[in-house]
């Protein structure tokens, strides 16, 4: 029984001090029902009751990011954040292939544009 009892105060101990560190870290605007301060307090008071009450009341709830059917938007963890990560495949790389094709029309135009002038000139140039 002393072996149960030390393991679960192990648990609570953990899940104590774990919570504590949650509430301290977690964004202010995310927190829910309760202002941040106060459940920090609730928290370090009503140590398990508290505990109990921040997972279940008072954490921020995220979006699920993982599972493809609950609001995963497609766009790869490395975008989400810019600057954080470049593409390793320029394939991959949507501003890239952007300005791929923004380039290759300004070269068609300027291609198209060299052309008529160089049928402009041989029009204009005298027979020899």
């Amino acid at each position: 029984m002393l072996l149960a009892d030390g393991a679960l105060g192990m648990i609570l101990l953990v899940a104590w001090v774990y919570c504590i560190f949650d509430a301290i870290t977690s964004d202010a605007p995310a927190v829910r029902n309760l202002p941040k301060g106060v459940w920090v307090v609730l928290v370090i008071i009503l140590s398990d009751i508290g505990s109990l009450l921040w997972l279940v009341a008072g954490r921020p709830q995220g979006p699920a990011r993982s599972l493809p059917d609950k609001g995963n938007t497609g766009i790869p963890a490395e975008y989400d954040r810019p600057g954080r990560a470049v593409a390793a495949s320029p394939d991959d790389d949507a501003a890239f292939l952007a300005s791929l094709r923004t380039r290759a029309e300004r070269q068609r135009t300027q291609a198209v544009e060299e052309a008529r002038r160089m049928r402009a000139a041989e029009d204009e140039a005298p027979p020899s």
